[in-house]
């Protein structure tokens, strides 16, 4: 099965692939050792492409599109290795913008503004209605005081969509409310840091910022359901860059079992080389079935909200799972060079593990799958 089912989407594929294929000769090139974390030459370039806009309607500045071109763009970026914001800053917080109308939306399709959101806290685990961060009344707005942690690119973002809590306790589904806060703000401290992908993320800490009340996202106290949904976009957006990057791990196996020779023969030629082979291919050909049809439903307003849910969860395991066998078998099947950095197998691996833990590992989105399903 494929995203690219129509003229449009397939000329953004090509689109996608050609670009990335040429600025990316070498996949996985390292966000950790840019001065900044990002490369915002590459980022406008990117932005002139259009690609940032998608998701975003044309009239808040945007070019359309939905969650199949989305995922077009997160797959080449999964097989290309992509370090760039396009996940945290169009995906997630893009699509918390757009969803409240907010005018920051068009300055992000734009590349003239990243944002991120903040939202998971350190005791929180993956369970995403966990928020400590309190937002109290303040002079003309709200303060805000708390501890974000694992913020993708938090660093790097001009604008931080900050969850806090209005009233109830840790876990409770009411009482959250999103607000904008800038980077720079007193009382805001960020701290950035490489993580094992190669890509960033940072610490926030929040002692006494002091926001507008035109600085929330959506209803105050409300907040819930735009959370929810910028999940799910999320969890169907990773899915497609596993698929991308698993598709790219199977045809560097094959090659290598096509050349690598022992004996005087390749060993492709080996029965039980070609079965673990065949192994990793349906995997991979399982995650990319489960997330289209993730991808479908995110983009089809008439889907049952709850089905959409239950899909993103499902396109999310079947992501990691699959994730791991085919990252793997890669590493054993490159022999020693396989866990070298100097072999990109070994990035593609470390991606697909950083994958299945992002907002949820396999396990955990199997329960919540469950849950879904027996509601």
């Amino acid at each position: 099965m494929e995203l690219r089912s129509t003229e449009e989407q397939k000329l953004l594929a090509d689109s996608v692939e050609r670009f990335l294929a040429k600025e990316y000769r070498r996949p996985g090139r390292a966000g950790h050792s840019r001065p900044d974390g990002l490369d915002r030459a590459m980022w406008s370039r990117i932005a002139e492409l259009g690609w940032l806009g998608i998701g975003i309607d044309e009239a808040l500045g945007g070019v359309g599109g939905g969650a199949i071109e989305t995922g077009i763009v997160m797959e080449g970026i999964g097989r290309h290795l992509v370090a760039e914001p396009y996940l945290a800053s169009c995906v997630v917080a893009g699509g918390l913008l757009v969803e409240a109308g907010a005018a920051e939306a068009a300055r992000i399709a734009a590349g003239e503004l990243v944002a991120a959101l903040a939202h998971a806290e350190p005791r929180g685990r993956y369970d995403f209605a966990h928020v400590e961060t309190r937002a109290g009344p303040a002079p003309g707005g709200y303060r805000l005081d708390g501890h974000k942690a694992v913020v993708p690119f938090g660093a790097e973002a001009e604008l931080l969509l900050v969850s806090a809590r209005i009233s109830g306790a840790s876990r409770d589904t009411a009482g959250l409310a999103l607000f904008r806060v800038p980077r720079g703000a007193a009382g805001l401290g960020v701290r950035g840091y490489a993580t094992a992908d190669g890509l960033r993320a940072a610490e926030i800490t929040l002692d006494g910022v002091t926001v507008g009340a035109d600085a929330a996202v959506g209803p105050v106290g409300g907040a819930w359901p735009l959370l929810e949904r910028a999940r799910d976009r999320a969890l169907v957006a990773l899915a497609c860059e596993a698929v991308g990057a698993m598709d790219a791990l199977v045809a560097l196996t094959r090659d290598y079992l096509r050349t690598r020779k022992q004996f005087g023969v390749p060993i492709g030629s080996f029965q039980v080389l070609q079965h673990r082979l065949v192994d990793m291919y349906m995997a991979a050909g399982l995650a990319r079935s489960l997330t289209e049809m993730a991808a479908r439903a995110l983009a089809d307003p008439a889907e049952d909200a709850r089905e959409r849910a239950r899909l993103a969860a499902a396109a999310k395991v079947e992501a990691g799972r699959a994730g791991r066998l085919v990252g793997q078998e890669a590493v054993q099947l490159h022999g020693g060079m396989g866990m070298t950095d100097e072999l990109v197998v070994g990035r593609y691996f470390k991606r697909l593990t950083m994958i299945d833990l992002a907002f949820g590992d396999a396990d955990h989105h199997r329960r919540r799958f469950a849950a879904l399903a027996a509601a």
